[in-house]
């Protein structure tokens, strides 16, 4: 579902530039995938969150200039995408509060993806998450979360301000 909102946004964009129109896109989404990987002992986790949305939170939470496409200092830009998504997604894993491990940050079509891990999770019976990432930029922002279990996946939509939800395997 969110692979077609990035392609429409994508054609959106393209037919108002080729108009000559500046228009600010009509949707604001972030994406949160978990995923036990019961192997490994870990939870995978990548962030899926609009670029220029993203660029202008950071510039106005860190006071600092922002380009994550072509960054002059990618461990400066890499610090301020895993501070800023840790400081908004939080996690406990079966009762417990973890700590997201940043690994890096990737462009995806319209977006930014960082992905985090949290080490010796051998299996999760319940996970907790607090996801308000985007929520000072704009009140209208959404959050997307699913989590991924021994092939079983669940999925719920926060709309800002509410900021919480809980799946149990």
């Amino acid at each position: 579902m969110v692979s077609i909102l990035f392609k429409w946004l994508t054609v959106f964009t393209l037919v108002n530039i080729t108009t000559a129109k500046t228009v600010n896109h009509p949707l604001f989404v972030s994406v949160t995938e978990i995923e036990l990987n019961a192997k490994d002992k870990t939870l995978e986790i990548s962030c899926k969150i609009f670029t220029d949305d993203f660029e202008k939170t950071l510039r106005q939470n860190y006071k600092t200039t922002v380009d994550l496409l072509k960054p002059k200092d990618k461990p400066a830009m890499d610090k301020l995408v895993g501070d800023y998504v840790q400081k908004h997604l939080l996690l406990t894993a079966n009762g417990k509060k973890v700590s997201l491990q940043f690994i890096g940050y990737e462009q995806q079509e319209e977006g930014i993806v960082s992905f985090y891990q949290v080490s010796n999770i051998a299996s999760l019976q319940k996970i907790d998450i607090t996801d308000n990432i985007l929520y000072e930029y704009k009140k209208e922002q959404i959050g997307i979360i699913h989590v991924t279990v021994d092939g079983n996946r669940k999925s719920t939509k926060l709309d800002n301000p509410a900021d919480k939800a809980s799946f149990e395997f």
